[in-house]
């Protein structure tokens, strides 16, 4: 791991949730949503998680992610248990085979970020049959949970479609905006579309709505080209992007059409690209979320379960339903809206990156303006 992964790491050791583990014993227990089941012998911390993150479009999961939970992994066991990891790839079907492949490496419990919350359903049911529980991470997969970590969805796209309404003032119905959601088979996507309709409709003129095929730049860069080509650059008011990385898309459509002054544009994430970019003026905000804080938390998730068969009553769980299941014992970590205002407070403050990270020459005037240093 390195300095700034450290950084991130320990930023949320103070505020994060402290589970103790001390009273957990020595037996492991698999049941769907917390529930006891079949008793077998266990070894305490020599255990096995087994970690299935969905792509690797999204520099999060490569740089945040996965290094926070292997190291959480770590400090809960005594340097004792082991992180089995493998990426997806935005492969729904690959991911299906890796979710057998855990089975047939017998880890302990299976941390699981979905690439098609329906398409797991089945694998995540012969985990379960094969004793294994699975925590659903960041998005809620369908089958029998045992638990699931990660933000309030709905309210994440409440917080872009506010930003977005503050930006327009005054001009929020004098043209047309463009939604660019994510991507239909990602359960958050819907929910993020959700809470932004809900703010959104009926202030604003929907010109264009699209659904994003596998989140991608340049699936988002080509729906805005011909959102574009049907509405008129020149009507376009604003746009709605789920993430930062279909904003890099949707802006570079947007200067290909040669707008000279760019309409606000939302994001999630806080890449830096997108901070970048929100430096230079254009995007114009992002979403923060604490991916240190909800790693750590579905690595507690995580353990407890191995080793008690339920979620640690001290990690303050509440439940969620899924299509599926009912009473999910679940976790959810708050988002923070992210424009040039409140960089330091969020993304240098807690260690994501440095001034100077952000700061490269091509942005040093624009930081300088801002007092970003």
């Amino acid at each position: 791991m390195n300095k700034r992964m450290r950084r991130a790491a320990f930023a949320f050791c103070a505020t994060a949730m402290t589970v103790s583990l001390a009273a957990c014993g020595s037996a492991k227990e698999s049941g769907g949503n917390g529930d006891s089941g079949k008793t077998t012998t266990h070894k305490g911390d020599d255990i096995t998680v087994g970690l299935l993150l969905p792509e690797n479009q999204t520099a999060r999961y490569e740089k945040f992610d996965k290094p926070i939970i292997e190291k959480q992994i770590k400090d809960l066991t005594n340097g004792k248990g082991k992180v089995e990891y493998l990426n997806a790839k935005q492969d729904a079907t690959l991911q299906s085979q890796q979710i057998d492949t855990m089975i047939t490496k017998k880890v302990d419990v299976l941390i699981l970020d979905a690439v098609d919350y329906k398409a797991v359903a089945q694998g995540v049911k012969k985990a379960k049959d094969a004793g294994i529980p699975v925590v659903a991470y960041d998005r809620l997969a369908e089958g029998p949970i045992s638990a699931y970590t990660s933000f309030d969805n709905v309210e994440v796209g409440k917080t872009q479609g506010e930003a977005l309404l503050k930006a327009l003032g005054g001009k929020a119905k004098s043209g047309k905006i463009v939604m660019m959601n994510g991507s239909v088979t990602d359960p958050n996507a819907a929910q993020f579309k959700k809470g932004a309709h809900e703010v959104l409709d009926g202030k604003v003129n929907i010109g264009k709505e699209y659904d994003t095929k596998e989140w991608k730049p340049e699936n988002a860069n080509a729906n805005m080209e011909g959102a574009i080509s049907a509405l008129g650059k020149d009507k376009i008011v604003g746009v709605y992007s789920a993430n930062d990385g279909m904003a890099g898309g949707i802006i570079t459509a947007l200067k290909g059409a040669g707008l000279k002054t760019l309409p606000p544009v939302t994001g999630q994430d806080a890449e830096l690209a997108g901070v970048q970019r929100i430096v230079a003026n254009e995007q114009y905000m992002s979403v923060f979320k604490s991916y240190p804080q909800e790693a750590e938390t579905v690595a507690k998730m995580a353990v407890s379960i191995a080793k008690t068969g339920k979620v640690d009553s001290s990690l303050g769980a509440s439940t969620v339903d899924s299509g599926t299941e009912k009473g999910i014992p679940s976790v959810i970590v708050p988002v923070v809206s992210l424009t040039k205002d409140n960089i330091k407070d969020t993304v240098i403050k807690q260690g994501y990156y440095t001034a100077n990270e952000i700061c490269t020459a091509k942005y040093k005037a624009a930081c300088d303006k801002i007092g970003l240093k």
